[in-house]
């Protein structure tokens, strides 16, 4: 289940899907499949180049987005960053939103709000399909 903050939390780095940088969410090491790494969205597979390259951003717009705590990729054995799937989709976003003139802190703000909106509808949903199955 993804963890979000609440508005008495402020103004710290997100909880939860957005700030989590644990990478793959099925184990990690020799005991993973290739299916397994192939198919989820948080594997940390796409180098900053890669990722910067498929994106059209440069790397320092990736590196502000670390720094805003949108994404914190991980790091390979040499240090170097690793993105996702999931955090190459909130790094568009973003560029969506700066591209529209909205300065890079904002966007991150607006994208994590997106995200905390998208969880609530879900668990809303979750909760009355739930009500619905109780009482035919």
């Amino acid at each position: 289940m993804v963890q979000r903050r609440s508005a008495a939390e402020g103004d710290r780095p997100p909880q939860g899907r957005i700030a989590d940088p644990a990478g793959p969410r099925a184990g990690s090491g020799a005991e993973d499949r290739f299916e397994d790494r192939f198919d989820n969205e948080d594997y940390p597979a796409y180098s900053m180049g890669t990722a910067a390259e498929l994106l059209g951003v440069s790397p320092a717009f990736l590196r502000a987005l670390g720094t805003a705590k949108l994404i914190e990729p991980k790091r390979s054995s040499g240090g170097h960053r690793r993105y996702s799937r999931y955090q190459l989709r909130l790094a568009a976003r973003a560029r969506e939103l700066v591209d529209q003139g909205t300065p890079v802190e904002a966007a991150c703000r607006i994208i994590v709000l997106e995200d905390q909106l998208a969880e609530a509808l879900r668990i809303n949903e979750a909760r009355d399909r739930s009500a619905g199955a109780q009482h035919p």
